[in-house]
This record gives structure tokens, sequence and C-alpha cells, in this order.
């Protein structure tokens, strides 16, 4: 009877990773299922999640040169060596904040520079209104310049900038005011450390925060209230984890 018992419980054991493993094949919920945060956001609050262990359906991809975009143990890995935006499908209604974290990275690859860790919010194509990717693009960053939409180039030009805009939907004009175009090497990027992203849209009220610290705001009297999310670089190697978009209160006014 004992070597029965320890038949039976040697059998389990040796099943159990094979029930492990049938589970992590099981198809998951889509991409828009209610998932808690860690900073206690209510459920209720959750709009998008992407964890980045599922593949990159949930992402479109344009770009103008060689380089790599694919998914590893919960990273997106973006490493182009010309000009790219890696665009969340899933068109984004505010008021909102979009989080994530991003990493420059510095490993002696052939494309990382340390440079452009940038994206886009609220983006719109005037002549689109409804459909972002009606329209193909290239990757260029000339491209973009027809969109209505907010941007920020953290780390641009070698890392020798950090600049908002806000975009107005004409070729060739990309509006910068003053005060947001920031050259103090604080605000720029250091290699291989994890920066908190968060983007705000909530009505007028837009926002751009760094590990907390907000570098930009901005009351825009016609505020971009819908549209995509995009990562945006240019010859560089980044890794993002933890994306993820949910509802917050818009403020009164």
């Amino acid at each position: 009877m004992r070597f029965w018992k320890i038949a039976v419980i040697w059998s389990v054991a040796l099943s159990y990773p094979l029930v492990l493993a049938a589970c992590e094949r099981t198809p998951p919920p889509p991409v828009t299922m209610v998932m808690p945060l860690p900073d206690q956001q209510p459920e209720a609050n959750v709009l998008f999640k992407d964890n980045f262990r599922l593949g990159v359906d949930n992402w479109i991809i344009e770009n103008e040169g060689p380089g790599s975009v694919g998914n590893l143990n919960g990273v997106l890995d973006i490493d182009m060596a010309a000009g790219c935006t890696v665009w969340f499908r899933h068109k984004l209604k505010g008021p909102l904040a979009i989080e994530y974290e991003a990493t420059a990275v510095q490993a002696g690859g052939s494309n990382d520079r340390v440079s452009d860790l940038n994206c886009f919010w609220m983006a719109r194509d005037p002549k689109n209104p409804n459909d972002l990717f009606a329209r193909k693009r290239s990757g260029k960053f000339e491209d973009y310049d027809t969109l209505q939409t907010y941007y920020v180039g953290l780390g641009g030009n070698g890392n020798t900038t950090t600049r908002f805009r806000r975009y107005i939907g004409k070729q060739d004009e990309r509006p910068l005011l003053p005060d947001h175009d920031l050259t103090d090497p604080k605000f720029m990027l250091a290699p291989n450390v994890p920066q908190q992203i968060r983007l705000v849209a909530a009505g007028k009220r837009i926002e751009f925060y760094r590990d907390g610290q907000r570098l930009f705001q901005m009351d825009d009297p016609e505020p971009y209230t819908e549209g995509w999310f995009g990562f945006r670089t240019t010859k560089s190697h980044l890794k993002i984890r933890g994306f993820r978009v949910f509802r917050i209160e818009q403020p009164e006014g």
C-alpha cells in the first residue's frame, strides 16, 4: 500500500509540468480584458493592457530601413537602423492615461546609440479620421507631418533635445514652443536605465511625465480627444514593458 501511494504521488508530480505547459498554450483573452494595475487603478478603468508575451498582433509597424520588432519574455524589442513607428492598432478615446516602461539599450549593437525614445498619442489623419492606417507610410519622420497629434521626442537628435509638439496636420509644419524645447542633460536618456513614461489626454489637459516628473503640460483650447498611440524612434534600440491604457477623470472646465 505504501508503494502504491508513492507511485501515485510520483505520477502526479511528473504530470504537473505538462499541465502547466498545456495551460500556457491555451489561447489567452484579448488584450482588451480588464486587469488590475500595480498602482491600484480600479479594474473598471482599465481599457487596454499588453504584456508583450503573445506576439505583436496588437501593433502595426511602419519602418523605413532594416531592423526588427518583436517580443520576448514580456519585452517589446524595437531594434531599428532608421525611422520606425510601432502603432497600437486600437483607437483610443479620452480622457485617458497611457503608461509604459522604456529603456534605451547600449550593449554594443549596431543600433545602440541611446537616442529617440519618442511617442505619438491621440494621433489622427484629418483625411481619414476613422482609420489612421488607410494611408500607407514609409516610416520616415516627414510622413507624419500631416497628422493631428501630440508628440514627444525624448532624447532626440542624438540625445541632445527633449521636445513636445502639437502637430496641426500640415506638411513641414511641426510647431514648437520655446518652453517645450529642453536641452538640459537632466532631461535626456541614460543608457540601460528603465524609465516610467506616462501620457495624459484629459480634455484640455495634455501632459507628459517621465519617472513621476511632469516634463510637459499644455492647456489645449482645441484638444485632440481621440486617436491612436505609437512608439516612435530612429536608429536606436528600445525595450518596452508593461504597456497599459486606463480611463482617468476629466477635469472640469
